[in-house]
């Protein structure tokens, strides 16, 4: 366990580093988790949770807060399937994809009028915007996306932003607003992503499972590499309102850092957190390593694009890519696994299973299984003149470094 002396002084130099984030901060993402805004109500074994309106007032003002700051504010909220099943009194332990979709569509409208009441008092304007992966995998409308987000945020219009959980399948199967908010936040360039959740922040082990007479576990006031370790740490969720766990909030975080963007997880019902972060203070768990950004179409690539399948190359091809900087040649390819197309992001994996890089493809399955292993004169002769040198070019193919 660390000393007293050793726990302040790191928890200086947080405030530092929080305070160096805050001095050029413009812009701001603020996810706000299910759990953070429901109240429980029923008797036990009949109980149900349902929006607390109360709550969504409160953010309002914290939001207007930051507003008033010349900073502005996009907010991902989850909380629709939520209020959906409050409002249909349904316990939501077994619900089905069908009944999900049905709550996510009851839910939706609802919530939304909750947040445009409340911050109507603070003389806030909302704006809805429901988006998909579908919607972001398309770079045309990952774009568009971005640009509607930049308009309603000239017009000192707050966004708030959610999955389509009414029509979409695989977001409801995932839960996890969190890597939504990583998305958006990376999408409208943002200068920090706050998740507000139902805990202080990432522990040294499991707060919820504390073995009798054990010391108790510490908060991990900043995390600057998101490694095998500090994944492990990610439980799974403790609440019965949200889906995602700690585990979705590292791997958000992940994502932004990657991406040029700190996260700072806190504790969404503690009413004077976000005043507190405002004023730099080391409350919660930062994630952040100070580190460069990588080009936004790269991170699109790399974070946004679902892979549709495989490749798994040989040494030679993982010194060339990832010391020379080169594409990836047929040559290289040992194996091919999964079912796409020519555009498709693909996952590059060593002979280890070990992810190094992930790009868009040239070749359809079918047709890489034809080439694998050829050299370039091979695949001339036995494709013909319509024919790609590269199965992923260099400029469509990022690198995944070992350390984030």
């Amino acid at each position: 366990m660390r000393s007293g002396r050793g726990r302040l002084l790191k928890e200086a130099m947080t405030e530092d580093v929080r305070q160096e984030i805050l001095s050029g901060l413009k812009r701001v993402v603020i996810k706000i988790g299910s759990s953070v805004i429901s109240k429980k109500e029923g008797e036990k074994g009949k109980s149900v949770y349902r929006l607390d309106e109360e709550r969504i007032r409160h953010f309002a003002r914290q939001v207007k807060k930051i507003a008033r700051t010349g900073r502005e504010v996009v907010l991902v909220s989850s909380g629709a399937i939520m209020v959906g099943r409050g409002r249909l009194g349904l316990d939501g332990a077994h619900l089905s994809i069908p009944e999900k979709q049905a709550c996510a569509a009851i839910g939706q409208s609802y919530l939304m009028h909750a947040y445009e009441k409340k911050f109507k008092t603070q003389g806030l304007k909302v704006a809805q915007i429901l988006l998909s992966s579908d919607d972001l995998a398309n770079r045309r409308r990952y774009l568009n996306a971005k640009h509607t987000i930049e308009a309603l945020l000239e017009y000192g219009v707050i966004p708030i932003i959610n999955e389509n959980d009414s029509v979409t399948v695989d977001e409801i199967k995932i839960g996890d607003n969190d890597t939504l908010s990583a998305t958006v936040a990376c999408l409208v360039d943002a200068g920090l992503l706050v998740i507000l959740s139902d805990v202080e922040g990432l522990f040294s082990r499991d707060p919820t499972r504390r073995p009798k007479n054990s010391p108790p576990p510490e908060l991990i006031p900043q995390v600057s590499r998101v490694t095998a370790e500090i994944e492990k740490l990610a439980g799974k969720s403790g609440s019965q309102v949200t889906v995602g766990g700690m585990i979705t909030k590292v791997l958000a975080a992940k994502k932004t850092m990657s991406f040029g963007i700190p996260t700072l997880l806190i504790n969404g019902h503690d009413d004077s957190v976000l005043e507190r972060v405002a004023a730099g203070e080391a409350v919660g768990t930062l994630f952040w390593s100070g580190r460069g950004r990588i080009r936004d179409r790269q991170h699109w690539i790399a974070h946004t694009l679902k892979a549709r399948g495989r490749l798994v190359v040989d040494p030679g091809a993982v010194k060339a890519l990832v010391e020379g900087g080169k594409s990836l040649l047929p040559a290289g390819v040992l194996g091919v696994e999964g079912v796409f197309e020519f555009g498709n992001a693909v996952s590059v994996v060593d002979e280890a299973s070990r992810e190094i890089a992930r790009g868009l493809v040239n070749y359809s399955t079918g047709d890489l299984e034809r080439i694998k292993g050829l050299k370039t004169s091979e695949v001339r002769k036995l494709v013909g003149d319509n024919y790609y040198e590269e199965v992923i070019h260099r400029d469509d193919l990022v690198i995944f470094e070992n350390e984030v």
